[in-house]
C-alpha cells in the first residue's frame, strides 16, 4: 500500500493487531438464529517438539487466496507466526467488510480472535500471534473491523497439514460463524472505498463497526456503551480534522470499535432476552384467557343453578298460596296442594345437588387433565434432552441407552497398557465430552472402571479404581463439580463379554459413565 506511515509505526500497527485479547467466546453464549456451523481440521502441537509450518488454503470466497503459518508450541504458550497472499480487498466480498482477523479454534468449538491481518494493495499481510492454546485450528475470516468475538461466515483461508507437519490431526471439528445479518448495515448498501494514503484503517472501521451497532439497535438496548462509541467516534473525528498524529487517530479508532462492538453484542443479548420474555408474556396471556374461560363456564353453570333454585322456590310460594287461598276447599284439595308442594320443593333439590356434582367433577376432571398435560410434556421434553445427548455423546464415544442412563464406554486402548494415565485422543474425547455435560447442569456421572479376569483379585481392582479416578479427575478439571461425578473400581466382577478369548477380555477391560438424572428422565442412582 502506498501509504505515508513510516516504517516504525507500520510495525507498531501490526503489533498491537496482534495483541488483541485471545479470548475464546463460547458459542454457546450466542443465540441460535445468529449463527451457522462449518467443520474444519485441527491440529494437536507437540509441546516443546520445536516448531512446524501448516499451509492456508483459500475457500470459494477467495479462491485465489493461500498462505502458510510457522507455529511452535513452548510450555504455556504457543507462537504462530502467519502469512497470506492473494486475498481480495475486504470490501469487495461485502459491503460491511473492511479487514481481516486471524482465528484459533478448539476442538470443542470456541473461538479465539488472534488478531488482524493488515494486507498491502497486492493481498499479502502477515501476523505475529501468541495463544495459551496447544491444539486447534487456524482459519481467516473477512470482518467489519478487528473487535469481532465470533468469526464472521466469510472464512477466506482455512488450514491444512502439510506432509512434515508435526502434531496430532483431529479431523472433522464443528465450530460456529456469525451469521451476515448481524454485521450488515441496513441503512448503508455502498461499499467503504478506504483512502489509506492518509488515514489508518482502524478509522474505517471505527466508523463501519458504529454505524453496525446501530443498525442492530443498540441505542436501545445498550445505550450507556453506545453512547461511549458514538463519544469515542466523535473523539476520532475530531483529531482526524486536526490532523492528529496517526499514532494518537489510530488508538482513538480501536477504542471506538471495541466500544461499538461491545454494544452489539449486548444488543443482540438484551434482544433475544426480550424476544423470550416476550414468548414467556404471551405464553401467560394464553393462560390467564383459558383460566378465565373455565371461570366464566363455572360462572354460568352458578346461575343456572340459582336460576332453577329461584323458580322452584316462586313455584313453592305459589303452591302454598294457592293451597291457602282453597284452605276452605275439601280436606282432600288441601292434602293434594301439600304434595305437589312437597314434590316441588323435592325436585328442586335434586335437581341442585345434581348441577353441583356436574360442576365438581368438571372440575375434576379438568384439574386431571392439566396434570396429565404437565407430566406429559415433561417427559417429552425429557426423551428429547435425553435422545440429543445420546446423539451428541455418540460423536465423541460409544454411548448406550440403558436403564441405568447413558452408557458411555471408554475402550481400553485409551489407557495405555495395564495403566491409568489417559492417552492424548482420551483427553481430547472427555474435554469434547464435559463440553456437552456443562451444558445440561442437573447431570450426575458415575464413572465404573472395569479389567479382565487376567491376573489377581486385588491387582484388578486397584487397577480398575485408578482408571475411575483418573477419568474423575480429569471431567472435574474441565469444569464439572466434584458433587456431580463419582468413581469407583470394580474389577473383574462385572464382565460384559466372554474372558475366555482375546477380543472378550478387550471388551472387558474399560471404563463406562453412566450420565443421569432427572432433566433426562432418569434418577440418580436408579
Amino acid at each position: 500500500m502506498n501509504h505515508k506511515w513510516t516504517n516504525a509505526f507500520w510495525i507498531a500497527a501490526l503489533s498491537f493487531a496482534g495483541a488483541i485479547s485471545a479470548v475464546a467466546q463460547n458459542p454457546n453464549d450466542i443465540p441460535a438464529a445468529y449463527v451457522t456451523s462449518r467443520s474444519i481440521k485441527s491440529v494437536g502441537y507437540e509441546v516443546g517438539g520445536g516448531s512446524t509450518r501448516v499451509v492456508f488454503l483459500g475457500t470459494s470466497a477467495a479462491v485465489s487466496a493461500s498462505g502458510e503459518a510457522k507455529v511452535e508450541a513452548k510450555k504455556g504458550k504457543t507462537d504462530i507466526e502467519a502469512k497470506v497472499s492473494g486475498l481480495p480487498q475486504a470490501n469487495t466480498l461485502g459491503t460491511e467488510l473492511l479487514t481481516y482477523v486471524l482465528w484459533a479454534i478448539t476442538p470443542d468449538g470456541r473461538s479465539n480472535n488472534l488478531g488482524e491481518i493488515l494486507i498491502d494493495k497486492n493481498g499479502e499481510g502477515a501476523l505475529n500471534a501468541t495463544t495459551q492454546l496447544s491444539t486447534f485450528a487456524l482459519i481467516v475470516t473477512a470482518e467489519p473491523y478487528f473487535a469481532v468475538r465470533i468469526p464472521s461466515e466469510f472464512v477466506v483461508l482455512e488450514n491444512d497439514t502439510k506432509k512434515n507437519t508435526k502434531g496430532k490431526i483431529f479431523p472433522d471439528n464443528s465450530y460456529k460463524l456469525m451469521v451476515r445479518g448481524q454485521y450488515a448495515k441496513m441503512d448503508n448498501p455502498l461499499a467503504l472505498t478506504p483512502d489509506l494514503k492518509n488515514f489508518p484503517l482502524a478509522v474505517y472501521e471505527a466508523r463501519n463497526a458504529v454505524d453496525i451497532a446501530k443498525s442492530q439497535q443498540s441505542a436501545k438496548y445498550a445505550s450507556d456503551i453506545y453512547s461511549k462509541a458514538v463519544s469515542s467516534l466523535k473523539s476520532m473525528e475530531n483529531a482526524v480534522a486536526a490532523k492528529e498524529n496517526k499514532k494518537q487517530i489510530n488508538t482513538l479508532a480501536r477504542q471506538t470499535v471495541q466500544f461499538a462492538e461491545d454494544a452489539r453484542a449486548l444488543s443482540a443479548q438484551r434482544q433475544d432476552a426480550e424476544r423470550i420474555e416476550m414468548e414467556k408474556k404471551n405464553a401467560a396471556e394464553r393462560a390467564a384467557a383459558a383460566a378465565k374461560s373455565e371461570a366464566d363456564q363455572r360462572a354460568a353453570v352458578e346461575a343456572r343453578r340459582q336460576a332453577e333454585l329461584s323458580a322452584a322456590k316462586q313455584a313453592q310460594m305459589k303452591a302454598e298460596a294457592d293451597a291457602a287461598a282453597m284452605r276452605s276447599q275439601a280436606e282432600a284439595a288441601r292434602a293434594k296442594a301439600d304434595a305437589d308442594a312437597a314434590a316441588a320443593k323435592a325436585k328442586a333439590e335434586a335437581d341442585e345437588a345434581a348441577v353441583k356434582a356436574s360442576a365438581e367433577a368438571d372440575a375434576l376432571k379438568a384439574r386431571e387433565e392439566a396434570a396429565n398435560a404437565e407430566a406429559l410434556r415433561a417427559q417429552r421434553e425429557a426423551a428429547a434432552l435425553r435422545a440429543q445427548l445420546l446423539e451428541q455423546f455418540n460423536r465423541v464415544l460409544e454411548t448406550t441407552d440403558t436403564p441405568r442412563g447413558l452408557v458411555v464406554n471408554m475402550a481400553d486402548v485409551l489407557f495405555a497398557f495395564g495403566k491409568y494415565n489417559l492417552q492424548n485422543v482420551a483427553q481430547v474425547k472427555l474435554a469434547k465430552l464435559s463440553g456437552i455435560i456443562l451444558a445440561h447442569p442437573g447431570l450426575h456421572l458415575a464413572v465404573e472402571g472395569h479389567t479382565d479376569n487376567i491376573g489377581g483379585d486385588e491387582p484388578n481392582m486397584k487397577l480398575s479404581e485408578q482408571r475411575a479416578n483418573t477419568v474423575r479427575d480429569f471431567l472435574i478439571q474441565q469444569g464439572l463439580t466434584a458433587d456431580s461425578v463419582t468413581a469407583v473400581g470394580l474389577g473383574k466382577t462385572s464382565p460384559v463379554a466372554d474372558n475366555s478369548t482375546a477380543a472378550g477380555r478387550q471388551k472387558n477391560r474399560r471404563v463406562e459413565i453412566i450420565v443421569s438424572g432427572e432433566i433426562i428422565g432418569q434418577q440418580i442412582g436408579k
